[in-house]
């Protein structure tokens, strides 16, 4: 296998198992995907930032910013009382079964506008993005030398394909979630998962 081609796949291949774990991101995309809410847009701004902060991490801006500590405990802060608040708004629409938030077609008013500035909250406030994508990718990529940014475009791939992958493909669970019930389910996951990751961030700035 050419060197390029075996730089891209490692790429490829560690995107991919960063960026799949159960998370704050994942969890609104798989959400708006479902909903079929602004699914091109959440999608592309996802897809976009993670190909934005890959390139810093692989350019090495990684490491000028673990030089200064309190940046990634301001992140932490900041990044987890958003996680908080959501994580709330989630476990309220579980006992406010009668809003809006458990249809799976939402309000077309405003609706695009709240998905984009939300999802672009969910990401650039989300430490656990930058720790994946500017530290742990853009060190892993250092060891490949002249073929770091190969690495780094494999890794973009990974991403645009996974939230792509998340986004449409909700669209199979939409009969489903159509139901109430399935909704309130659903909304006390993502309630729990942004609480926990939030109040974990709180706790570790």
């Amino acid at each position: 296998m050419p060197a390029s081609l075996s730089a891209a796949a490692a790429g490829f291949g560690t995107g991919l198992s960063l960026i799949v774990a159960i998370g704050a991101q994942n969890a609104f995309v798989l959400r708006q995907g479902i909903r079929r809410d602004a699914v091109l847009a959440v999608v592309g701004i996802c897809a976009l930032s993670d190909a934005l902060l890959i390139a810093l991490g692989v350019g090495g801006v990684g490491a000028v910013v673990v030089a200064w500590p309190g940046a990634l405990t301001l992140v932490g802060w900041i990044g987890g009382g958003f996680l908080l608040c959501y994580g709330a708004l989630a476990a309220r629409r579980v006992f406010r079964p009668g809003e809006s938030g458990l249809r799976a077609e939402g309000d077309a008013t405003g609706s695009r506008k709240r998905a984009v500035l939300t999802c672009l909250a969910m990401t650039w406030l989300n430490p656990h993005v930058y720790l994946d994508t500017v530290f742990l990718l853009g060190s892993v990529a250092a060891d490949r030398g002249p073929l770091r940014w190969t690495f780094g475009l494999g890794a973009v791939l990974a991403s645009l394909c996974w939230f792509a992958a998340l986004g449409f493909g909700a669209r199979l669970l939409s009969r489903f979630l159509a139901r109430p019930t399935a909704w309130r389910v659903l909304d006390g996951l993502v309630a729990a998962t942004m609480v926990a990751l939030g109040a974990t961030l709180v706790a570790g700035a």
